[in-house]
């Protein structure tokens, strides 16, 4: 609590000793300082920082260089976008000179406001383009140890594991190297460049940048990502040597041990231009063509579902160095390239966290299990002592047997990691090409230092596991006075990070496969707490790449493999593709995501009208894992044709929207014409007028009906109360799933009963948060129950962080918000939670609420950012004294009293730190 509070209260003191009118964090294309951009036309952002209240931006000048010293002397000899009034200071496109590949760019912003001050300029920010054509690359060429032949290639991966072709061996992972020389003072060098499956790079033996398993899971067929790195400090005049390594990924993967599917785009292969910028203005390329040598590396086996095993013993010293004798290698081998090349804009994977050991235990002779505390998604760490050829076994999982042995039973088996050793003094490893999901390593062949050890095995002296994740940057802060909101948000918050990668997957180890409706109903909670904006886009092209020709949008994208069913075909997983797009705009004010994404959304919408029975959707999973009398699974509670068809109706009204916006207005009228057919189908099919209910009356049923706007408005009020009512019956217990859970608890939310919310969670008697808190959890699980034949590290379930945010801190979106330029503080002091803080870095800049309540008093203190306004509800009877730094807020010039509403005073504020007081004068 301590650290939250003072976060919170340095906010406000920043907030207070800002500068009239400062333009900060310039970013393009979501970066600050990007290394990455491959759009000729890139969006340029900035946030304004002010001690002034009401503060709007009328005004802004963009300037645009390719020599920072121009912007010294104001001149943009690239764009002057001159002074353009405008309040708009996101999003704002480049429109300058063509900007030429691999150049880098300069630039800087002032800005004009509502109250007559031009602020000073802003600090030069920065962008390098990357490699917009295929010529771009300057004749590299696709390379590799070997070709895989076309009999074996499974674009399309195969499920069916009884296929001859899963009987193929493993592959080899080579390693590839070059030398080259610098004979002239180097300006600048950047390494653009990426390898199949995952590669890893060196350059004269330093690893080049912290990312773990680059590039990022794509439909390779279609789409493959390159990754650009600043190397100029790493060159050295004379002989240089770029080292790199390549793993399988998802690119191959073998039908040994676990795997959730077996896939063969073909064998690891990598491209890489290093393109050099001399001090004289002369350039140079290096580029991956047939002189490259490669031979086998030290990873004999590399799997991203069934682990990985290295050799120590085949290691080769020096090979990422200048010098070394590869004549023995051979040549690498030219093959064919597959996909698109695209940046990889999303941000990187990396390893955070590190944890070591809580409890070491021994449940058989021979065999030790380390618990490591957390459930989390990972790589084991070893550092051990022991004789050349000697091999250590790792087994991770997240649950142990009775026997207090790993189990991987719920998740898919066997998964391990093999090292072995070269037998020379401390050797230290981690798998470089593979992560999992575990809390526990189970080690076999080698001891714990200081324990007994007759058979001379290997010593283990630190073993350890690494958190990997996504690095999007956190900007969300959460904290209250409950203690199990806290454990339930930290919960939640886990499952996050272990299952944002390269895509949103389910869990990170049976499947690490992209489930879309997680994308479009988590990502709300997500977005508070990430900067997911660039993540989310690569979620819209994985969606295009892998959309069908019929129009279908299958329910994992990239999609891997056809699985059979409603896990192909289910709206409310497809539907996606009409979702995220909007939320991305309504996120971030992205409009440009809508207009790229607009034929997928098109196709999608027809395919689904072709699909329908008299406007109704009867196929797909329904309401995954709501908590019925049965093993979880399949809808059980809301009759098949609700859930597909409310998701059905939500899509097109998402669409009329999205026309206007487009000002494709002869579509938007139809789409709104559709959706009223559906809508009417819908009451007639499933409601029922005289209990006021929908299908059976679940939660779901209820709460989608409502939510997407379905019911008619004189119903709505009584449809609400038997979602209520049913909560009540249920002894206040959930029973929605992964579909409804979250149009469940925005539905109580928007109703003001949040106090329904607080019942539903605030336990651990019955399944839910609590319960499987009290069972152990430490990562939100697939199940309510948190049972053990599910996954344990699962996100699908997570829709609670965004209550914790929206309702009980009270930060939201107002109606018809972008980016939060509107917005609404309307906290929700329910239960027993004396106190709540929260803090979400929006596009705008922070915005931040804590309230407190005590006997007669409520306080509270709110940030809001320049460029924004605000509607603040304060819990206040008529007669309450209601003060804002210590003066009343009636007749103020810089805040309005709107109106009292269900015992709320309801102000309007522009942009600035306030501190309110209501006091009880009964």
């Amino acid at each position: 609590m301590k650290k939250i509070v003072a976060t919170l209260l340095s906010l406000f003191i920043t907030i207070s000793l800002l500068a009239q009118s400062a333009v900060i964090n310039l970013t393009c294309e979501y970066k600050s300082d990007a290394v990455e951009v491959d759009t000729r036309n890139p969006v340029l952002s900035w946030q304004i920082s002010s001690n002034q209240r009401n503060l709007m931006q009328t005004a802004y000048r963009v300037l645009v260089s390719d020599d920072a010293s121009f912007l010294q002397r104001n001149t943009g000899n690239i764009w002057d976008s001159k002074k353009v009034a405008s309040p708009q200071s996101l999003e704002v496109i480049f429109a300058g000179k063509p900007l030429e590949s691999t150049k880098t760019y300069y630039w800087k912003v002032m800005i004009w406001d509502n109250q007559h001050h031009a602020s000073a300029w802003s600090k030069t920010g920065k962008w390098q383009m990357g490699l917009f054509t295929k010529s771009d690359w300057k004749g590299a060429r696709w390379i590799a140890y070997e070709k895989l032949p076309d009999s074996l290639l499974l674009v399309t991966g195969l499920e069916n594991t009884n296929d001859k072709r899963f009987k193929e061996g493993k592959d080899v992972l080579p390693i590839i190297r070059k030398e080259f020389t610098i004979h002239k003072k180097v300006k600048k060098a950047t390494v653009f460049i990426t390898g199949l499956g995952q590669f890893d790079l060196s350059l004269n033996a330093e690893k080049v940048g912290d990312h773990f398993l680059d590039p990022g899971w794509t439909k390779y067929d279609k789409h493959v990502l390159y990754v650009a790195f600043d190397v100029t400090d790493k060159l050295k005049p004379g002989k240089n040597t770029i080292g790199v390594m390549l793993g399988n990924g998802f690119y191959y993967i073998p039908g040994e041990r676990y795997h959730k599917l077996k896939g063969a785009f073909g064998y690891p292969k990598m491209i890489c231009r290093i393109a050099l910028e001399y001090a004289d203005g002369s350039e140079e390329d290096v580029i991956s063509d047939q002189s490259w040598k490669t031979a086998p590396g030290p990873v004999t086996f590399s799997s991203i579902y069934g682990g990985e095993d290295y050799d120590a013993n085949l290691e080769q010293s020096g090979w990422k160095q200048p010098g070394f004798n590869d004549a023995n290698w051979k040549n690498a081998v030219l093959v064919d390239g597959p996909g698109k090349l695209e940046i990889q804009a999303e941000e990187p994977l990396k390893i955070f966290d590190h944890f070591s050991p809580v409890k070491i235990t021994q449940p058989k002779p021979g065999v030790w299990v380390y618990d490591m505390g957390q459930n989390a998604s990972a790589i084991p760490f070893i550092t051990v002592t022991g004789n050349k050829g000697s091999v250590v076994k790792l087994t991770p999982a997240e649950l142990l047997d009775n026997e207090g042995l790993v189990t991987q039973e719920a998740v898919g088996t066997p998964v391990y990691f093999n090292y072995t050793l070269k037998g020379v003094g401390a050797e230290s490893w981690h798998p470089q090409f593979m992560y999992y999901g575990f809390r526990y390593i189970q080690v076999e062949g080698a001891t714990p230092q200081g324990q007994p050890n007759m058979k001379q095995l290997p010593v283990i002296s630190a073993l350890k596991s690494l958190h990997t994740r996504n690095s999007a940057a956190g900007i969300g802060i959460f904290k209250c006075s409950n203690d199990l909101f806290n454990k339930t948000f930290k919960l939640i918050d886990w499952a996050i990070k272990s299952n944002t990668a390269s895509v949103f997957t389910d869990c990170p180890h049976r499947e690490k496969l992209g489930w879309l409706e997680e994308a479009h109903l988590v990502g709300p909670s997500i977005r508070y707490n990430y900067d997911i904006a660039a993540l989310c886009r690569k979620v819209v092209r994985d969606m295009i790449n892998s959309q069908t020709p019929e129009g279908l949008i299958p329910d994992i994208a990239p999609e891997y493999v056809k699985f059979g069913g409603g896990f192909r075909d289910s709206p409310e997983w497809g539907s996606n593709g009409i979702i995220m797009p909007y939320y991305i705009y309504q996120w971030y004010g992205d409009k440009q995501i809508l207009s790229e994404s607009y034929d997928m959304m098109v196709r999608y919408a027809a395919y689904l009208q072709k699909r329908s029975k008299n406007n109704l959707l009867y196929f797909g999973l329904g309401d995954w894992y709501d908590l019925g009398p049965e093993e979880p699974g399949v809808s059980q509670l809301t009759p098949q044709g609700i859930t597909g068809t409310a998701i059905y109706y939500y899509d097109l009204t998402i669409l009329s929207k999205i026309a206007r916006l487009l000002g494709k207005h002869n579509d938007a009228t139809k789409y709104t014409e559709l959706a009223d057919e559906v809508k009417i189908a819908f009451n007639n099919a499933f409601f029922n007028k005289q209990t006021m209910q929908y299908g059976s009356g679940s939660q779901t049923a209820n709460a989608m009906a409502v939510y997407t706007g379905i019911v008619d408005p004189v119903n709505k009020k009584m449809v609400i109360d038997n979602i209520v009512k049913d909560l009540r019956h249920h002894n206040n217990g959930l029973t929605a799933g992964d579909i409804g859970y979250r149009y469940l608890l925005r539905v109580l939310d928007d109703a003001g009963r949040s106090d329904v919310i607080f019942d539903m969670n605030s336990r651990s008697d019955v399944p839910g948060y609590g319960f499987q808190l009290a069972r152990g959890a430490t990562s939100l699980t697939e199940s309510w129950q948190g049972n053990r034949i599910s996954s344990n590290n699962h996100f699908m379930l997570g829709h609670l962080m965004e209550w914790f945010y929206s309702g009980l801190s009270g930060i939201r979106p107002d109606t018809n918000a972008v980016a939060f330029d509107k917005i609404l503080i309307r906290p929700e002091p329910v239960g027993n939670v004396t106190w709540a803080a929260a803090s979400y870095l929006s596009p705008y800049g922070t915005i931040a609420n804590k309230w407190q309540k005590r006997s007669g008093l409520f306080t509270m203190q709110t940030i809001i950012p320049v460029n924004t306004t605000a509607v603040i509800y304060l819990p206040a009877g008529k007669n309450s004294l209601l003060t804002e730094g210590g003066r009343p807020v009636i007749n103020r010039s810089d805040i309005k009293m709107l109106r009292h509403e269900n015992n709320r005073a309801v102000l309007t504020v522009g942009s600035g730190s306030y501190s309110f007081s209501v006091k009880d004068t009964r």
